[in-house]
Parts: structure tokens; sequence; C-alpha cells
């Protein structure tokens, strides 16, 4: 799921729960219009939501368990089922435990990542990287500074979950010559919120 504001289009929070291509049905309830593919709902678009909750301008909404609740009031009020919010980091610091060749990709290889709380299989094109290393991973529900959704993909008939980052990805520099992927100090915890650390 992921949640921006937008008042460029009219004072709107855009609410994805899942990603789906259209054509899609609408239902508009008041301030809400509830966003359905093939009878599931898969968004809302909440508009006129400042008189309800304020935000640090336009983009991707940083959620707290309080703008969670307040959300939910909204789309309550309005006879919508409330929303289930994984509050968990989705840029953490990781651990590359091992490293192997793509069997049928030289340039990309398949990577386990220690993220904490689980170890993520990740194909990765950098050449840069390496097992043992401390890494940023992107984890599945990540959108990127670029605005790209991180979902999980197979890339040549292997699953990867999640990507490794590099600086530009991350919006850290927007130098050319920083290529490869962002390799951190030995003192990292895997899991850790990256953005809590910069």
């Amino acid at each position: 799921m992921n949640i921006f504001y937008n008042d460029k289009i009219g004072d709107v929070l855009l609410i994805t729960l899942k990603h789906a291509d259209g054509p899609f049905d609408y239902e508009q309830n008041g301030d809400v219009v509830t966003i359905k593919k093939d009878g599931a709902v898969v968004g809302y678009n909440v508009f006129n939501i400042s008189g309800q909750l304020s935000f640090d301008g336009n983009g991707q909404v940083e959620l707290d368990e309080a703008k969670v609740d307040a959300i939910n009031q909204v789309l309550t009020s309005k006879g919508m089922q409330p929303l289930t919010v994984d509050l968990s980091p989705k840029f953490v610091t990781g651990h590359v435990d091992s490293m192997e060749k793509h069997p049928d990709a030289d340039k990309l290889n398949i990577c386990q990542v220690n993220v904490g709380d689980e170890v993520l299989q990740i194909v990765c094109g950098a050449n840069n990287v390496a097992a043992g290393q401390n890494v940023v991973v992107a984890k599945v529900g990540a959108v990127m500074p670029s605005g790209m959704l991180i979902k999980a993909a197979e890339l040549r008939g292997v699953p990867s979950n999640g990507m490794i980052c590099s600086e530009r990805e991350l919006g850290l520099t927007d130098s050319e010559e920083k290529k490869g992927i962002l390799v951190l100090g030995e003192e990292v915890v895997p899991g850790t919120d990256f953005f809590k650390q910069v």
C-alpha cells in the first residue's frame, strides 16, 4: 500500500492498496472515491482531506499510527473498510550473506541478504556487489525517490524480493560518477531503518 498527498490536483489523498492495470470502476461517496478492479477495492481517492489531516508538502505520506487512525476515521465514516497498514521501515540495512552468478545472465548476481527478521533473495546487476557487504535494501512495497514502486519480480526466471540500492537510487547524490551500490561500514545491524541512521 502507498499513500500520496497532492494539493495540485485538488487537495486529495491518493491511497493505492494494490497495483492493478485499468480499466477501473469508480464509486463516489461524498469526498471519497472507491477504485475497483474486477469487483475488488484497489484504492481510494479522498478529496478535501486537509480539513481533517495536515501534510508536509506533496508526495508520499510518511505514515505513523496517528495518521493511519485519522485516515481510517475518514474512511469508516463513509462506510469503507479501515486500512491495515504495515508501518515497518521499507529502506533497511542488510548484510549480503552470499552471492552467486545468475545462471542465465552474465551481469546479474543472486544475493541472499539478511535484513534482520528474514533473508531476502535479491537479484542485483551492480558490478560492485559482493558477499560480506553491508548494504541498503529497498524492501517490497518501498517507493523510490524516483517514484518507482519496488515489487516482487522474476529476473530471467529467478525470483527477486527487493533491491540493493545505490546512492543515486536513494536520492543521496545526483553524481553520474557514483556507480554501483552503496556499501556501508562494518558497524551495521541488519534490519535497521536506513533513513534514521543517515
